[in-house]
């Protein structure tokens, strides 16, 4: 019992997850997003001014990612950001994007573990709901962390 205890332990610390840090580029965050759509190489300028402006929004605007602390690279990303309404006496409403996990470790809960911390996020900067996007063969995988369909995503392309 105490060797499943400790193996169950040591897992639980190699994947730390946290808030993106400036440091993350080195540790192939953008390579995992090349994972999820297209993304082509960032320069570490581009990063820069990106994650700058980014973390300039604070609460409003959180990506989270897991680190493996055996490689140090970046395994699993995710999004939210808080829109605010006037609709509900001027709620909030959460969205999730950009949910990734590296294909070499997919199917060890890492992205329940990134919509945890993400709706976790929302709920406490008080928003009344968190919604997201996804394709159809995604939805069971986003059913097992409690959302549920209710409408049709509409998109328009600008380029």
């Amino acid at each position: 019992m105490g060797d499943t205890w400790e193996n169950s332990f040591t897992e639980q610390e190699r994947f730390r997850i946290r808030r993106l840090e400036i440091s993350d580029k080195k540790k192939g965050f953008i390579e995992l997003l090349g994972q999820l759509t297209v993304c082509e190489s960032v320069s570490d300028k581009d990063f820069e001014e990106r994650y700058q402006e980014l973390a300039n929004h604070g609460d409003d605007h959180v990506i989270c990612v897991i680190e493996d602390t055996h490689t140090e690279k970046i395994v699993a990303t995710g999004s939210v950001f808080i829109e605010k309404k006037f609709i509900r006496n001027c709620a909030k409403v959460g969205h999730i994007e950009d949910v990734v996990v590296d294909s070499a470790i997919r199917g060890m809960q890492l992205g329940k573990k990134v919509v945890g911390f993400l709706t976790d996020h929302a709920c406490s900067v008080g928003c009344y709901k968190v919604i997201l996007d996804c394709n159809t063969e995604n939805k069971p995988f986003y059913e097992k962390c409690g959302y549920k369909q209710k409408s049709v995503q509409m998109v328009k392309y600008f380029i």
